[in-house]
């Protein structure tokens, strides 16, 4: 489970992360207003879960499946999923988007990912879009991006300077990604940029669409 965040591990196996806490709200916000009202949602790189938890049980007409390639995230996934009880929330799939073979087949009619891009390689996010790219398979199906971003038109916030520089020191294949880099990635399996969004803590949601 990568992540730049302090991790409390409980008892059960149940990760517990200070940002989930913080940015569930905000980013649930978001997600209310875009995504269908009934339909599947797959989540990568869920990390903790505790966002999975939260989204299922605030949008109940969907079919949240929360993904991690790391076991130690899927335990915790299943820990806070158990004891959540929640209908509507899958089991925990070990996904990895470099690794295809571990791709669900199914269509889904969203993918969620939270703070991956800028804790993995490019070939990660290259790798996302090409998963968004087989399962996102209706027209106006959405892939929903969160975090720090580097803008040539927005300067960049001191706070996410140093980040990146501590993202890099801490492996030179991670580090916050270019917008526009992202954009043509996106756009190179049929999806487009429909809105960009200001969070809180200099974050960023971005929702794509598919157009073909």
């Amino acid at each position: 489970m990568q992540t730049m965040d302090t991790i409390t591990t409980l008892p059960d196996g149940a990760a517990a992360s200070p940002a989930v806490a913080r940015n569930t709200g905000p980013i649930l916000e978001v997600l209310r207003a875009h995504l269908p009202a009934q339909g599947r949602v797959l989540e990568v790189a869920a990390g903790s879960g505790e966002h999975a938890v939260a989204f299922a049980r605030a949008l109940p007409g969907l079919t949240w499946t929360p993904s991690d390639p790391s076991p130690e995230a899927r335990t915790s996934i299943a820990a806070w999923a158990g004891a959540a009880a929640l209908p509507n929330l899958s089991v925990p799939l070990a996904l990895d988007v470099l690794d295809p073979a571990t791709w669900p087949t199914e269509a889904v009619q969203a993918v969620v990912c939270i703070n991956m891009v800028h804790i993995s390689p490019w070939s990660a996010t290259m790798g996302l879009m090409r998963l968004a790219g087989q399962t996102l398979i209706q027209p106006g199906g959405l892939l929903v991006l969160y975090g720090p971003f580097l803008e040539a038109e927005v300067p960049l916030a001191p706070s996410n300077a140093a980040f990146d520089d501590s993202l890099k020191a801490r492996n030179p294949d991670w580090g916050l990604r270019d917008l526009n880099e992202v954009l043509v990635a996106a756009r190179s399996e049929g999806l487009r940029l429909t809105l960009r969004r200001d969070m809180p803590a200099n974050n960023l949601m971005l929702l794509f669409r598919r157009v073909s």
